[in-house]
């Protein structure tokens, strides 16, 4: 398994916050994802007069991954002004391919703190519950 390298993978994130495009809110977010191959994608938030058509940085990073046939993370480092973490929909996302993904949620000045998506979100939805249902409403085990 690759190793984490956190100042690196933040100073990556700060670089894609520099991307941003966030004309409405002004709160821009790099983010970093570290992939099991050892290949870093970056993503940045997208902001859109449609509020919900915006993409966060972290979902970007991880869209931008999986295009590129990444399925397996290590971690991501988010970096924003005053080191906000995920919103649910991110969280939700990155839980889609494992509860052990290292989070590191970094400020602009480079501090930052580190958990995990489990910790982030406990007791979390994920596949295993669409084939519990499955197996409980067919019969099977």
């Amino acid at each position: 398994m690759k190793k984490i390298d956190p100042e690196q993978l933040i100073a990556q994130a700060k670089a894609a916050r520099e991307e941003a495009y966030a004309p409405y809110s002004g709160y821009r977010v790099g983010a970093a994802l570290l992939g099991r191959s050892g290949r870093v994608y970056t993503g940045c938030n997208v902001e859109n007069a449609v509020y919900p058509l915006c993409t966060c940085a972290e979902r970007a990073a991880v869209v931008k991954a999986v295009s590129e046939g990444e399925r397996e993370f290590i971690a991501l480092a988010v970096v924003t002004e005053n080191g906000g973490a995920p919103c649910g929909s991110c969280r939700q996302t990155l839980r889609e391919f494992g509860k052990e993904i290292v989070v590191l949620i970094a400020d602009t000045s480079g501090s930052y703190r580190e958990t995990t998506v489990d910790q982030l979100l406990p007791d979390s939805f994920s596949a295993t519950d669409l084939t519990r249902n499955v197996k409980r409403e067919t019969g099977a085990l």
